[in-house]
């Protein structure tokens, strides 16, 4: 056994720890090897002397939420992963929600529509956790979380602050905290009173929208490319005659060409050749080269 694996679990004890644990449970591609060490813990304070002994001991470590925006290696990763699922609690407080960073966005608009607040049905159906939705300003038919979030307490180099929405350097698909290596901790939405029935009425369209336009039926990460400047990644993967193409069990879905899906048995590897093979043909027939929204763990050694 690694001799940090007994030492963390000595020195930070308000955690599950699971050794060896496959990754491709915790990730919505339903890919990946095993961790060295799995830690799941109890609460903020936890979470944060993970991280600090992590970096205090060099130990690569990702953070993964509900894995949705993820590509884990078949190898696995050395290294330690936190998953933060029992930090999910979300306070109401007037036109506020205050939500901890492992509450999943499917919970954060049920409680909005509980609490009769508008903002955030367009996010009814996306499979992330509010941590990683706000890392990466996740968002979906025209909207974005950063519309919504007031503020952030974030872990930064062993600090714990609170950044406003005008200091978090929201754009697509990015913030501060994915360029500046930070934890989101906790996301306060601002949000404006709304009828139940007009709340449901938007939930009710976006699910309709993402059951008539995804392949839902498949495992995914979500829109694996992003959207060049001028033009559609999936319209650009379509037009070069891409839709059903495959490596191994991954493919390009037939339902909607920027996703590409795991048929059963798909491997990191599968999808990374597909993923080379869309680039080139898209590349040669348009000239524009689609970058990965889709995280890569590999390309970059550490996520926080």
């Amino acid at each position: 056994m690694r001799e940090w694996i007994a030492e963390l679990q000595t020195r930070v004890t308000d955690c599950i720890y699971r050794e060896g644990e496959p990754l491709s449970g915790y990730t919505t591609f339903r890919i990946g090897g095993k961790a060295a060490l799995l830690a799941e813990p109890a609460h903020e304070e936890a979470l944060c002397a993970l991280i600090a002994f992590a970096r205090a001991e060099r130990v690569p470590c990702l953070l993964i939420g509900n894995g949705s925006n993820l590509l884990i290696p078949d190898e696995g990763f050395d290294g330690l992963v936190i998953l933060p699922a029992r930090l999910n609690r979300i306070d109401a407080r007037q036109d506020t929600l205050t939500a901890q960073c492992g509450a999943m966005l499917g919970t954060l608009t049920q409680k909005a529509l509980e609490c009769g607040l508008g903002g955030l049905a367009s996010l009814t159906g996306i499979p992330g956790t509010v941590g990683g939705a706000v890392y990466m300003n996740a968002g979906a038919f025209g909207s974005q979380i950063s519309d919504t979030v007031s503020e952030v307490r974030a872990l930064c180099g062993g600090e714990i602050r609170t950044i406003p929405v005008s200091e978090a350097r929201f754009g697509y698909r990015r913030s501060i905290f994915a360029s500046e290596g930070m934890t989101v901790l906790s996301a306060v939405f601002s949000l404006g009173k709304d009828s139940e029935e007009s709340i449901r009425r938007r939930m009710g369209e976006v699910m309709e929208m993402r059951r008539q336009k995804q392949p839902l039926e498949y495992p995914s990460a979500g829109s694996f490319f992003k959207r060049p400047e001028g033009h559609f990644a999936g319209a650009l993967i379509e037009q070069a005659g891409l839709k059903g193409e495959r490596v191994g069990n991954a493919a390009v879905s037939e339902k909607h060409a920027g996703f590409l899906i795991n048929l059963g048995g798909a491997t990191c590897a599968d999808v990374l050749a597909l993923m080379r093979l869309v680039q080139k043909r898209v590349f040669d027939m348009s000239g524009v080269m689609l970058e990965p929204e889709v995280k890569i763990i590999g390309r970059e050694n550490v996520v926080f």
